[in-house]
């Protein structure tokens, strides 16, 4: 067993010498115990119930139709976990928890959450059989991509479609803010879900016009998604399968969240179908959670990349030189990794 040797001194002047504890390891080993906490909170619809205002446990217990063995625990939990705040008896969302995880919201991340609790939790439950062979451990026949479930219905395709919103609009916002779009004219978002990304950077760049490309199941969710922004007439849904067809041209093209879905020749693929799309000078941005170069310190992408061994055949994330590589091959050039926000990072190269 490890012991430190950092020492310090005690008031009656012995030094004290500090030791390991299991404190670390338990909050990491029980970790799910918070998780599944939350994701409950979601599916329950609590915070959307406390974005109206504060309310008593009681009260919460009745709407929710909680039983009253089980309320105060989980509220006072949410409260010790800072999602909620108790003030005299009533209970309220703490700033974080009201802004991001009220459905009336634009702002709404729930959604990816909503697939973690429906999904991804009951599928991270075999990762150690994913670990020992290799296969993806979801709902998935043998050979068949993950992505032709959830578009099988359109209860399914909503909730992966809001949930790929959730998870993209703290990168799409940092995006339309960091990136020189005052040189460019047009932008498509290859992989665009419900269109989160255009949606951004249209409302930040008024001059911006473009769309999103995806396959033909998702566009009514994406013209819903943007006219709900009033950009129908600036952003339009250009119908298609990027490993069948050739990608829409713009002058910048997008992908986030989608290099990590595929394996290396698709990956590779995917970054050459974007540069013959390309006008000349015209610019590729990828981003995802783009693992440091010394693989250390970006636990999120480390963890989205097991993630990717559960729910793909053959995905994996990637750190930032890997992808600059793997675009240098494909043609770009002035290739660049700038961060955007949380975990994220975009890699920009220029054709």
């Amino acid at each position: 067993m490890y012991v430190s040797h950092d020492t310090h001194a005690l008031p009656d002047g012995h030094a004290h010498t500090n030791t390991p504890t299991p404190d670390h390891l338990l909050q990491l080993g029980l970790g799910f115990w918070a998780s599944k906490t939350v994701l409950s909170a979601v599916e329950l619809g609590l915070f959307t119930h406390l974005a109206k205002g504060s309310r008593s446990a009681v009260d919460i217990g009745v709407a929710l139709r909680l039983h009253p063995r089980s309320t105060r625990d989980f509220l006072d939990a949410l409260v010790a976990l800072k999602l909620l705040t108790r003030t005299d008896g009533r209970y309220a969302n703490a700033p974080d928890a009201d802004l991001f995880l009220d459905k009336a919201k634009p702002s709404y991340v729930g959604g990816l959450l909503e697939m973690a609790n429906n999904r991804l939790y009951r599928d991270w439950g075999s990762l150690s059989d994913a670990l020992r062979t290799g296969q993806p451990q979801n709902m998935a026949k043998p050979g068949q991509s993950p992505f032709e479930v959830l578009y099988s219905n359109e209860e399914g395709l909503r909730e992966f479609l809001q949930a790929m919103s959730g998870v993209s609009l703290g990168a799409a916002r940092a995006m339309a803010e960091k990136f020189p779009w005052q040189d460019y004219r047009t932008v498509i978002d290859i992989g665009a879900a419900q269109g989160a990304l255009p949606v951004q950077v249209a409302l930040a760049h008024p001059h911006l016009r473009g769309g999103g490309f995806d396959l033909p199941a998702v566009g009514p969710i994406f013209d819903e998604y943007v006219a709900s922004h009033g950009l129908q007439d600036r952003l339009r849904f250009y119908p298609g399968d990027f490993f069948e067809e050739a990608c829409p041209t713009a002058d910048v093209l997008v992908m986030g969240h989608i290099l990590h879905d595929w394996n290396l020749p698709q990956k590779r693929a995917l970054l050459s179908k974007c540069h013959d799309a390309l006008p000349e000078g015209g610019c590729l941005i990828v981003y995802d959670a783009v693992i440091d170069d010394d693989r250390s310190q970006n636990a999120f992408g480390l963890l989205m990349s097991l993630n990717m061994l559960i729910e793909t055949q053959g995905g994996f994330d990637y750190t930032g030189a890997q992808c600059s590589d793997w675009m240098r091959d494909a043609g770009f050039r002035e290739v660049r990794v700038e961060p955007l926000v949380g975990p994220d990072s975009m890699i920009i190269g220029i054709k």
